[in-house]
C-alpha cells in the first residue's frame, strides 16, 4: 500500500504535490518523494521519513515545472530500510520516464531475469517498481519506433506491460516533453482516480490530476471525474487533453477488500462505494453476529478503538441499541502501529498511541470494536487496558472476517506466522487477546455489504480473508518465498535469518 499523485498543469506544481501527499499520508509513512519537470528536465527529491519531514523549503524550491508526480510508501517488496528504493523511479531511455507505483508485482523475479536476459536492462535494487519502470520503457522503446510518440503508440505498449506482469499495480509515468500516463492491473485491485481544477489564479484553465485516493483531489480543490478502469490506460499531454483507452484483454473490477476495511480514508469514494458508507454497512452487518454471540443486555457501552473502526461502531451500537462512546484518546503524533515494522515496536506503540478515559470503562461491560485484528498484538493490549481502567468484562469484535492468509497484493501481511488467525479458532484467538468474547465479521456478508453499494463490482479482492488469489499465479511456494524475501528486507544478519527461518516454519496451510 502507498499513495500516489501525479498533475499536468499550467502553473508550479510542487506545493500541490506536496498537499496531495499529507492527504494520502495514511498510506505510507516510510519514505516520501516527489519529481517536477521543466520541459524535458527532471527535479526530484526523496528521502526516508514522513512528507512534512522529507520536504524543507529548500527542497521544494528546487522542484519547479507545471509537471509532476509523487508517492508516499509503505514497503511491502524490497529493502525496507533503503532509501535507494523510494519512489520515484528514472530511466533516461526512451525519451525519459519517471515513475510511481502503488501495489505488488508477484512476479517481479521472473521478470528481474527476464529484463537481464532478453531485454538487456539491469535491475539494481530489490524493489519491484524498478523492474516495472524497465518493463514499461522497454515496451514503450519497442512500440514507439517512429516519431512522434502518440497516445496509440503508448496504449500498445501498455497492453505489452499487462501481458507481462503479474499482481497488483496502479502506476502514474511522466514521459519527458509528452505528459503523463496512468494505468491500472486487469483486476483493479489498488485504486486510481482522475480529477480536474482550475490552475489558481487563471480563471479557465484547467489542469488535470490522477491520484489513489479521491480525498487527494477534494481536499485540493479539485472535481473527481471517474475511476481508471481495470486495465485501462489513461494519457493526459502537456496541453491537458485526455485520452483514455482498454489495453487488457479481458479486464475485471475487483477492488481489495481491505481498503474499505481499513486501508482508505473514509471520506474517499473508490470505485463507486463511499467508504465511509461501506464501514456504516460492515457494523448493521457486525451487529447480527454480535447479537447472536452475547446478548444486548449485557453489554452497557460501545466503543471503537481508533480510527477505522469509528462507523462500524457507531452503526453496530444503533443497531443493538446501546450508548456509542469514545474511551480511548488517541495521540496523532504517533505512527500506525499496523504499518511498524516489528512486534515489539508495535506494542510498545499501542500504549504511546492510545489512552484509556477511564470513566467510560469503569464498572461497565464494554464491546470494543476493531477494524480488523491482524497480528492480535495490538487487541491484547488494548483489551488489557480496558481492564486496567475498570472495565467488568471486555467483548471485542472484528469488523473485518478473521485474517488467515498471507496478502501479496501489497499490504503488510505476507507472512503466515504473524497471522493470529492462521490455524488457529476463534476460541483460541479469544484466549490469546484476553477478551470474554470475540466476535467476527462473515466474509460473505462483509461481501455482499460493499458490492451492494455498486453492483457494476465484479467481485472484490478478499484473499487475506477467504484465501483466493485473484491473479491465479499464486501458490504455496511462492508465498514461502515471499516470505523469505520479507524476513531479508526488514532485518539483517541473524535477525533476519531467524525471520526468515519462523517464515518457512509457519508456511503450512490451515
Amino acid at each position: 500500500m502507498c499513495g500516489i499523485v501525479g498533475v499536468i498543469s499550467q502553473a508550479p506544481v510542487n506545493q500541490l504535490i506536496y498537499d496531495s501527499l499529507l492527504l494520502l499520508q495514511h498510506r505510507g509513512q516510510d519514505a516520501a518523494g516527489i519529481v517536477t519537470m521543466l520541459g524535458t528536465k527532471c527535479f526530484m527529491h526523496k528521502a526516508r521519513g514522513m512528507v512534512r519531514d522529507v520536504f524543507r523549503t529548500r527542497n521544494m524550491r528546487s522542484l519547479p515545472g507545471p509537471v509532476g508526480l509523487g508517492q508516499v510508501r509503505y514497503p511491502t517488496a524490497g529493502n525496507a530500510y533503503s532509501e535507494e528504493e523510494a519512489q520515484p523511479f528514472y530511466v533516461n531511455a526512451p525519451f525519459g520516464i519517471v515513475l510511481v507505483h502503488n501495489g505488488n508485482l508477484t512476479n517481479a523475479s521472473a521478470l528481474q531475469d527476464e529484463l537481464f536476459q532478453i531485454d538487456r536492462r539491469h535491475i539494481n535494487t530489490s524493489s519491484d517498481t524498478e523492474v516495472l519502470i524497465n518493463i514499461l520503457a522497454h515496451e514503450i522503446e519497442l512500440a514507439a519506433r517512429e516519431l512522434p510518440l502518440t497516445p496509440a503508440t503508448l496504449f500498445k505498449a501498455v497492453g505489452a506491460v499487462h501481458r507481462r506482469l503479474k499482481g497488483s499495480y496502479a502506476v502514474i509515468a511522466l514521459i519527458a516533453g509528452h505528459g503523463l500516463l496512468a494505468f491500472r492491473d486487469p483486476f483493479g485491485i489498488r485504486p486510481l482516480v482522475i480529477g480536474e481544477g482550475e490552475v489558481p489564479g487563471q480563471p479557465g484553465v484547467m489542469e488535470r490530476m490522477v491520484a489513489s485516493e479521491s480525498v487527494a483531489l477534494e481536499g485540493t480543490g479539485h472535481r473527481l471525474l471517474r475511476d481508471v478502469a481495470p486495465g485501462e490506460a489513461v494519457f493526459i499531454d502537456l496541453q491537458g487533453r485526455l485520452h483514455a483507452q482498454q489495453c487488457a484483454a479481458a479486464p475485471q473490477l475487483h477492488p481489495c477488500l481491505f481498503e474499505y476495511v481499513y486501508l482508505a480514508r473514509p471520506d474517499s469514494v473508490m470505485d463507486g462505494v463511499s467508504v465511509y458508507q461501506a464501514r456504516l454497512n460492515m457494523g448493521e452487518a457486525l451487529a447480527q453476529r454480535v447479537i447472536s454471540t452475547v446478548p444486548p443486555n449485557e453489554i452497557d457501552v460501545v466503543i471503537p478503538i481508533p480510527e477505522s473502526s469509528r462507523p462500524s461502531a457507531m452503526q453496530l451500537a444503533h443497531r443493538i441499541g446501546k450508548p456509542y462512546r469514545e474511551g480511548f484518546v488517541k495521540n496523532r503524533y504517533v505512527g500506525r502501529t499496523f504499518i511498524m515494522p516489528g512486534q515489539e515496536t508495535r506494542k510498545k506503540g499501542v500504549r504511546q498511541k492510545l489512552n484509556a478515559i477511564g470513566v467510560e470503562f469503569r464498572g461497565r461491560n464494554v464491546l470494543l470494536v476493531d477494524d480488523s485484528i491482524v497480528r492480535g498484538t495490538t487487541s491484547k493490549e488494548i483489551v488489557q487496558m480496558a481492564r486496567e481502567a475498570g472495565a467488568r468484562r471486555v467483548y471485542l469484535a472484528s469488523a473485518a472476517p478473521p485474517v488467515r492468509h498471507p496478502n501479496v497484493y501489497g499490504i503488510d501481511m505476507p507472512t503466515q506466522e504473524e497471522l493470529i488467525a492462521h490455524g488457529r479458532t476463534v476460541e483460541q484467538i479469544r484466549e490469546f487477546v484476553g477478551a470474554d468474547a470475540l466476535v467476527y465479521q462473515d466474509v460473505d456478508a462483509i461481501k455482499r455489504m460493499v458490492r451492494a453499494l455498486n453492483p457494476a463490482l465484479d467481485g472484490l479482492e478478499a484473499s487475506c480473508f477467504d484465501g483466493r488469489y485473484i491473479t491465479g499465479d499464486v501458490f504455496q511456494a511462492d508465498i514461502e518465498a515471499m516470505q523469505v524475501q520479507r524476513a531479508l528486507a526488514f532485518g539483517s544478519g541473524e535477525e533476519a535469518a531467524d525471520r526468515g527461518r519462523l517464515a518457512l516454519q509457519g508456511s503450512g496451510g490451515d
